[in-house]
């Protein structure tokens, strides 16, 4: 899921240089690999069990740098070498929540406490923020210049991804990192989880509060530390959770003040002749109308929990389905399988299939599903329930569970190979979001995240 306003916006390509997922080929560690493959002659590791030991080998992929480490975002394949997006390693902690283990809540807490490290060891600022991305392992660029390091450099500091531009803040990445240290803080109990949360609050408060008239709060800061104009229903509802959680965790009511106006600005993106949630704002005085994405309609009922405004589980089911299948134009997926699912926006089933998604990409198919959008929207059904809806998510779930059996083999994290049929890809084929960059099937920490928090019925987003 990506925060975004403009065109050009997202998490993964506005606050860094402009660079989408490369689409270089579709082609991690032996941790795990036994409890994907079974032993021989055993009965396959169930699909859950098989996404765990994806983020496990994604967490894993450099053990020679040392325990400090978060989980690469993408497969090898994607271009984006050892990059490992601040929002996919939130993600990554609530999945490993979600599996109420004792295996997860230890690589939940690792993963916490690198959330931690980066925060106290910033080579720039020391005000709790938390960039876009880290490397975690080395790598030589595209210009050949080496990146020795892992998560931690040699001086300590923390690897910001420099090397694509990923030197900026997002408030909805730092939102969604404070849900995951504050989910860890309730379940542990531990002071330190709850200190990093409570300081992710209070930069977002300094940075992004805004007097607009549509108020909520703001997108965040480039990687010049410049703030940036737009305002987001994703980012706003994703502190509708952070906040009202802060609230309950620290007794302090500021916190429900600062809840209740990042949930006003939502309920201002509400169209309520059809039963959706606009995207936000430029400029904090008129809604942007379009592209209408699916996660604001699907996140919005998980944090808000409002009847009254689940009809736009409705209208994602109707206006973003999908099905992807070979005979359809730009297609990747091999012939005899199709999928079903949703797309990531209203733009994307308009997507040009003539032209590139970005130069040095491949042309999109409108069809494609987004696996992620797609488990976002089975948890949320799960989670209204009304007539029909579980149904409807045993669907979605089943052909992401297809997806992770049959699409993105042969592909690598760190250089080694990933478990077998291990690890949830981004999409079904090529795909343009309509905000500037696409997603791929490359197998993805943060859609595989969502399917096993969809498949374990956990909802992060609720305080």
């Amino acid at each position: 899921m990506t925060g975004r306003q403009g065109p050009a916006l997202s998490r993964r390509s506005l606050i860094g240089a402009g660079i989408g997922i490369s689409a270089a080929g579709l082609t991690t560690v032996a941790s795990g690999q036994a409890l994907a493959a079974g032993s021989a002659g055993a009965r396959p590791a169930s699909a859950p069990a098989r996404g765990h030991a994806f983020l496990a080998a994604a967490m894993d992929a450099y053990p020679e740098h040392g325990s400090v480490r978060l989980t690469q975002s993408y497969t090898d394949q994607a271009g984006l070498f050892s990059t490992a997006f601040t929002y996919d390693n939130a993600l990554a902690v609530l999945a490993h929540l979600a599996a109420r283990t004792g295996e997860g809540l230890t690589r939940a807490k690792a993963l916490g406490d690198a959330l931690l490290y980066a925060q106290l060891h910033d080579p720039g600022y020391d005000d709790g923020r938390l960039r876009q991305a880290y490397n975690v392992g080395p790598y030589t660029f595209y210009d050949g210049s080496p990146q020795p390091d892992g998560f931690v450099r040699a001086d300590g500091t923390a690897n910001v991804g420099t090397q694509f531009g990923f030197t900026g803040t997002a408030v909805g990445d730092m939102a969604w990192a404070g849900i995951a240290l504050s989910a860890l803080a309730r379940r542990t109990g531990a002071r330190r989880f709850l200190t990093g949360a409570v300081r992710i609050g209070e930069w977002i408060e300094r940075t992004g509060r805004t007097d607009e008239p549509l108020g909520g709060y703001k997108f965040g800061v480039d990687g010049a530390n410049q703030k940036l104009p737009f305002t987001s229903t994703e980012h706003n509802t994703d502190l509708v959770c952070l906040f009202g959680r802060l609230a309950r965790l620290t007794g302090d009511r500021v916190w429900l003040e600062r809840r209740g106006r990042a949930e006003a600005f939502v309920k201002r993106m509400w169209e309520p002749s059809g039963g959706f949630f606009y995207t936000g704002t430029n400029d904090g005085v008129t809604v942007n109308k379009s592209p209408i994405p699916e996660d604001t309609q699907t996140w919005t009922h998980l944090a808000l929990g409002s009847r009254r405004h689940s009809r736009s589980l409705d209208w994602a089911v109707a206006e973003l389905a999908v099905l992807d299948h070979s005979g359809r134009t730009n297609s990747t997926v091999p012939a005899g399988q199709s999928y079903e699912g949703v797309t990531f926006s209203s733009a994307s089933l308009l997507a040009n299939e003539d032209a590139p998604i970005a130069a040095g990409q491949p042309k999109p198919d409108r069809n494609g599903v987004w696996f992620e959008g797609t488990a976002h929207l089975a948890l949320a059904l799960r989670d209204r329930g009304k007539r029909g809806d579980e149904a409807r998510a045993r669907r979605l779930l089943a052909s992401t569970e297809q997806a992770q059996d049959l699409l993105g083999g042969g592909q690598t994290v760190g250089g080694k190979a990933l478990p077998e049929r291990a690890g949830v890809v981004s999409a079904s084929s090529p795909l343009d979001t309509g905000f500037g960059f696409g997603y791929y099937p490359y197998r993805h920490t943060g859609a595989t995240a969502w399917y096993l928090m969809a498949a374990a019925r956990f909802n992060p987003l609720r305080a």
